[in-house]
């Protein structure tokens, strides 16, 4: 990343996105010490600063030539709504004035605050009960986009002051888009979220999810280490090609040997998340669970059952309570760990699956779909 000082005809460089080693980099070019990316970095992430002015262990003539060649630009806030659960989402404004969706689930007597941060405006993949991918496609976030949502929801909820009552506990990489097709973005802010000069988090509270982008797992493993999340909905080829149009490129075994992978070159990571949608009468079947305990037989995993969360003209339907207490039950007795997701924040549209922001989609898929959808109801 060139960061030469600006001229009138050149953008200030945001450093909310910047990685330690961007920011050394950043600061030498501009004949300072490496040390000042330490300082920096700490009054932008831990103090939630996006004033240079208001830096003061630095210097005044350096404060001035701050404000000269860069800038801390978050992403700009649109709507911010709180579920009777108390589930918080934020809707922010990005850079070309599409929105993207955020949100924040406290658990555990809100000891546990997990956000869903989003990687693409809209989404590039057509997972068909996912109402984000109906949306259709822009373009990928920048990295201060993408640690830009840590940072409101951490300002929002009262900063990193008191480490004990940090606003978010733990990251989640499944909002908007499909992560592994951002790569560099995604990693350098995940590289920030572990920083312990920014927000210091461990890396089994930093969580990527992935619909199985197989060779982008493969560098993950070599570049940074978190906890994964594999978006699996199915226990055979032939029902996940129609759920997830991804696995006719990379198919249910080639994606679980890229887990064990991952596993292997991962020590502190010790299991896979396994993220499964119950949808009634596709894949909550016992026949389902019993092809699914079967295919994960040899991949250390715990798996999330996620009852469908509803969205319009979907053709997808929620199973009963008593069916996804079946379908639980039925792996618990082969042996896995198997929790049920709760569904919080549906009444704010913040429900896994429910994510849909703005979108001027470059794809045409919305439009194909509200076509579809028109045609349907003719």
């Amino acid at each position: 990343m060139p960061m030469t000082t600006p001229t009138p005809d050149t953008a200030l460089v945001n450093l909310l996105g910047l990685t330690r080693r961007q920011m050394e980099t950043f600061f030498v070019e501009q004949g300072e010490k490496k040390f000042r990316a330490t300082q920096v970095m700490k009054w932008i992430h831990a103090e939630g600063c996006d004033r240079f002015e208001d830096m003061t262990n630095l210097s005044k003539a350096l404060r001035e030539k701050l404000a000269r060649v860069a800038e801390i630009r978050p992403p700009g806030i649109v709507y911010e709504g709180e579920s009777k659960d108390g589930t918080r989402k934020w809707v922010l404004e990005v850079e070309d004035g599409s929105y993207v969706e955020t949100v924040l689930i406290p658990s555990d007597n809100g000891q546990r605050r997990t956000l869903c941060v989003s990687s693409q405006v809209g989404c590039s993949l057509d997972c068909s009960f996912c109402s984000t991918g109906k949306q259709g496609y822009q373009r990928n976030l920048t990295s201060a986009e993408i640690i830009g949502q840590v940072w409101v929801a951490t300002k929002r909820g009262g900063g990193l002051k008191d480490s004990r009552q940090r606003p978010v506990t733990n990251v989640v990489m499944m909002g908007m888009g499909e992560p592994l097709l951002n790569y560099d973005n995604v990693v350098s802010a995940m590289h920030l979220m572990l920083d312990d000069n920014a927000y210091g988090l461990s890396k089994r509270r930093v969580t990527l999810s992935t619909s199985g982008v197989v060779p982008m797992i493969d560098k993950l493993g070599d570049d940074i280490e978190v906890s994964l999340a594999i978006s699996l909905h199915a226990p055979n080829d032939e029902l996940r090609n129609t759920l997830v149009p991804l696995n006719r490129k990379y198919n249910i075994r080639t994606l679980l040997d890229a887990c064990k992978r991952y596993l292997e070159k991962c020590p502190s990571i010790h299991a896979i998340t396994i993220e499964y949608t119950l949808m009634k009468d596709i894949n909550d079947q016992q026949a389902h669970a019993e092809a699914l305990a079967t295919l994960l037989d040899e991949l250390p995993c715990k798996i999330n059952l996620i009852p469908f969360n509803p969205f319009p003209n979907s053709g997808y339907e929620k199973p009963s309570r008593n069916q996804v207490m079946r379908f639980q039950q039925w792996l618990f007795e082969r042996g896995y760990n198997a929790p049920v997701r709760m569904t919080r924040g549906d009444d704010i549209d913040a429900a896994c699956g429910q994510l849909v922001g703005r979108v001027k989609d470059r794809t045409r898929r919305q439009e194909r779909y509200i076509q579809a959808l028109s045609i349907d109801a003719d």
